[in-house]
Formats: structure tokens, C-alpha cells, sequence
């Protein structure tokens, strides 16, 4: 059985061009998608604190909540009507719930800017669920043209093969070029020299033998990493980056590129642990 895509929803705009992205990846891989509302009433009120206004009627999860999630469930199989859709709601925060139900599912995909009651206690939902998901988290902004390449920011680190694998079947899946990118911080030399090069060389040679369909450019260069990979999101519609890479990043929640990445990039990024999207 193929494991979900879940797309975190909350009727937002965000939510919905995260719930667009999903239903077109389904489309291409047939997985089933499943639509995750975090209900987190009554999680965030305060005991006892009745300036909160009156409890929130039953009807509200059935009318309100259910509401939204069959009006996206029926835009879901208007526009994509091959894709299985399921719809699920948690009593939770928004960050546990996507980060448990990633431990069973194909990818977790999410907005850029959600919506959420508490996101300025727990810090943002993309961060958080791209820190300590257990699959690949996609996280959707922008709009880029559909001709526009993949690009894999890659380090030195034991992720530079699953980011690549990933990267590579989502260019050939979109018959795109993969842009694959590894920028060391500014050194004495103005250049990369060759034996910097030569693992990365190594791992772009390995991805065009394995992906013959797919038209691999390589980019080595002497720029702090976030710089180089917001730079390079300009001109992509996919920027595929490890989760605790050495270099490009190192620990979503402490490190400064990954942070930078994810809420500077200018198309959707995908965030990779120690699995890889298969066809």
C-alpha cells in the first residue's frame, strides 16, 4: 500500500496552494492524499479563564470545521478526480500532529504562512515540522513557471545522496534540468579549488548516470550557503535541501542557513531527512 501524502489544512491560502501541490504530486505518483485539520480547541485555552468568551458549541467541529474540509474535498475531485482524498481531524497542535502522522506517511506537505493560535508560542509550524519530521516536508510558497528547474543544495554530509535522489525524480517526473548546488563559505582562495570539488564531483557524476533523463548542471562556489540557495530559489520552482547537513544545513531549530532558506526562498522547498520520495 502507497503511503500518504498529508497536507496540513486550515482553510487558509496557504493551505490551499499546499493542498494544490499535493493533489498534482499524487496525480503523478498515485498516492493518496490525506487532508490533516489540527483542531486546537480546547488545547490553547487557558484553565479556567472565562474572558475567552463561551465554550465553543459541538456543532462547530461538524458545521464549521467539516464544512471546510468537504468543500476542499470537493474541489479535490473536481480538479483532480483520479487522486484518492481522505479527510482526517486531531485534537492537537498543528506541529505534533503533522510531525506524528509523518511517521506513517510519503510526505508531509504544508503552507508558508499558516494560520494558528498559538504560532507565536511555538514558533512556526514549517520549522518546526521540517526540524523533527520522520519523511521528506514540503513546504509550498510562490509560483514559478512549470519549465523552471530543480535545484539540490547540497553539503558534505551523508544527506548529499537522498537530497540528490529526490531532486533528481522530481525533474525528471517534470521533464525539468537539475541545478545542483554546493557553495563553501568565503575563504582565502576566490575560488574552489579542485580538491574541494572532487567529492562533489563524485555524487553529480553518480546522479547523471543514474538519471539519464535529466539534464544535470553543477555549480560549485565560493558564497555563504543561504545566500547561494535563495538566490538560486529565484529561478526554480522546486529547491530540495537536507534536514542536518554539515554546511547547507545544520539543525533546522539552531541553524541560521536552513532558517534563512526557509522563509526567504522564493519557490517551494523541500526538506529531506534519511528517506527518499520514490516514484
Amino acid at each position: 500500500m502507497l503511503r500518504k501524502i498529508i497536507v496540513g489544512y486550515d482553510g487558509s491560502p496557504p493551505a490551499a496552494a499546499a493542498l494544490a501541490w499535493a493533489l498534482d504530486e499524487a496525480e503523478r505518483t498515485l498516492a493518496p492524499v490525506e487532508l490533516l485539520y489540527a483542531d486546537e480547541y480546547p488545547v490553547w485555552t487557558p484553565v479556567g479563564d472565562s474572558s475567552s468568551g463561551p465554550a465553543r458549541p459541538e456543532s462547530y467541529t461538524v458545521e464549521v470545521i467539516g464544512g471546510m474540509l468537504e468543500e476542499a474535498l470537493l474541489t479535490a475531485k473536481r480538479t483532480h478526480p483520479m487522486v484518492e482524498v481522505t479527510l482526517r481531524t486531531v485534537r492537537s497542535f498543528p506541529a505534533p500532529a503533522l510531525i506524528d502522522r509523518s511517521r506513517r506517511a510519503r510526505l508531509i506537505v504544508i503552507g508558508g504562512r499558516g494560520h494558528s493560535a498559538v504560532s507565536d508560542l511555538l514558533g512556526s509550524v514549517s520549522c518546526a515540522v521540517t526540524a523533527h519530521a520522520h519523511c521528506p516536508v514540503v513546504v509550498v510558497r510562490g509560483s514559478a513557471p512549470s519549465d523552471a528547474p530543480v535545484v539540490a543544495g547540497i553539503d558534505d554530509s551523508a544527506l548529499g545522496t537522498p537530497v540528490l535522489d529526490l531532486a533528481a525524480v522530481q525533474a525528471s517526473a517534470r521533464h525539468v534540468p537539475l541545478r545542483v548546488v554546493r557553495a563553501w563559505p568565503a575563504a582565502t582562495e576566490p575560488s574552489v579549488v579542485d580538491r574541494e570539488r572532487e567529492p562533489f564531483d563524485t555524487i553529480v557524476t553518480d546522479v547523471r548516470d543514474t538519471f539519464t533523463d535529466v539534464k544535470v548542471e553543477a555549480e560549485a562556489v565560493r558564497e555563504h550557503p543561504a545566500a547561494a540557495l535563495v538566490r538560486e530559489s529565484a529561478t526554480a520552482q522546486l529547491l530540495v535541501v537536507g534536514s542536518r547537513g554539515r554546511g547547507v544545513v545544520h539543525g533546522l531549530l539552531l541553524g541560521s542557513v536552513s532558517q534563512h532558506v526557509l522563509r526567504h526562498s522564493a519557490c517551494t522547498v523541500v526538506v529531506v531527512h534519511d528517506t527518499v520520495m520514490r516514484p
